[in-house]
């Protein structure tokens, strides 16, 4: 289906938000009948038992699998960080793609740990986006490209996506998304990041408000905010999410950087993020404000702030797990065990 989609501007992806697929309720109502049959007491397993719902019925099937996760992580780079804001270098988001490839990042252990297939993806790391706070960080062509190549990276054959990034100066760009998206006092939506302090956080704070102040008006949506302020690798998550709800796949969104990718979806369609989870809040002071605004509950709180999907990886675990005891576990028929005396 994705083959036959043509998004050649940002109506076309305005568009294509407008007719999303729905979960399927089949796939749900048997998860539902199968959960009270199981061998423990109802709801004892508590939001394990709420996943494997949620994985059934955004993949289509009963019982729901987790034997081909996959972990994408998107890489780009910002003109935002001309302006002082980053703790590292421009140069280490290169470094650090390279460092994926060889196998040497946290993201590739973790993915190797849950039985994922890690894919990192270079989003145009050797032209930086503009500084946002001088013209527009991508054009209308740059944007386009950038999210039909997150679209395409989406395997249909996924059982769930993980999809995180890399972008030295994006944790700036999230921030200040999410500010122009929301509201709010800048600092409340601006954090050290790689370990920003000082003069450059106070000009990380500054730029952020900056940013409201030149995007924030009326007229301009969640997909402008995103061209305005963003960069490769956020537009190509927004992407990736959008195509994994056409091929059915779930979608655990990493930190903040990809939940802010995802606010943008959220801004002009709140319902483009129903078939998504949070994987874990970050450290970023950022994230637990914005996932209380879209309305996700993260699966895990480990103060963890790497990103590159690795909290997301790290939820594949628990994802896993529910679907084992969903679909492992005997029945009270089956094990010859006594219901709930439903007679008292």
């Amino acid at each position: 289906m994705i083959g036959e989609i043509n998004i050649s501007s940002l109506d076309d992806v305005r568009s294509l938000l407008r007719k999303l697929p729905d979960s399927d309720q089949q796939s749900a109502e048997q998860a539902t009948m199968r959960e009270p049959k199981l061998t423990k007491p109802p709801g004892s397993l508590g939001r394990l038992e709420e996943l494997s719902f949620w994985l059934s019925s955004w993949q289509g099937m009963h019982p729901p699998q987790m034997e081909n996760p996959l972990v994408l992580v998107f890489s780009g780079s910002h003109g935002i960080t001309e302006e002082g804001v980053s703790a590292y270098p421009a140069e280490v988001t290169a470094q650090m793609l390279a460092n994926f490839y060889a196998g040497g990042a946290a993201v590739n252990q973790l993915s190797q740990a849950f039985g994922a297939t890690l894919q990192a993806i270079d989003i145009n790391v050797a032209n930086p986006t503009k500084s946002f706070i001088r013209e527009p960080a991508m054009s209308v062509s740059e944007f386009v490209d950038a999210f039909k190549r997150g679209m395409a990276a989406v395997d249909p054959n996924s059982d769930v996506v993980c999809i995180g990034e890399m972008g030295i100066g994006n944790t700036t760009v999230a921030a200040a998304i999410c500010h122009t998206l929301n509201g709010s006092d800048a600092v409340q939506w601006v954090g050290p990041g790689t370990g920003v302090a000082g003069t450059a956080m106070e000009k990380k704070c500054q730029v952020v408000a900056m940013a409201r102040e030149l995007y924030g008006k009326p007229g301009i949506d969640g997909l402008e905010v995103l061209r305005s302020i963003g960069g490769g690798e956020l537009v190509a998550m927004a992407g990736a999410i959008i195509s994994a709800r056409i091929k059915r796949v779930p979608v655990v969104l990493d930190g903040y950087v990809s939940g802010a990718a995802a606010a943008a979806l959220f801004a002009v369609a709140p319902t483009s993020l129903d078939h998504c989870i949070a994987g874990h809040v970050s450290a970023e002071p950022g994230h637990k404000l914005l996932l209380n605004k879209l309305g996700l509950e993260p699966l895990l709180d480990l103060n963890m702030r790497l990103g590159e999907a690795s909290g997301a990886a790290v939820a594949l675990g628990i994802l896993k797990a529910a679907v084992a005891c969903h679909s492992g576990m005997a029945t009270f028929e089956d094990a010859g065990v006594s219901d709930k005396d439903n007679s008292v």
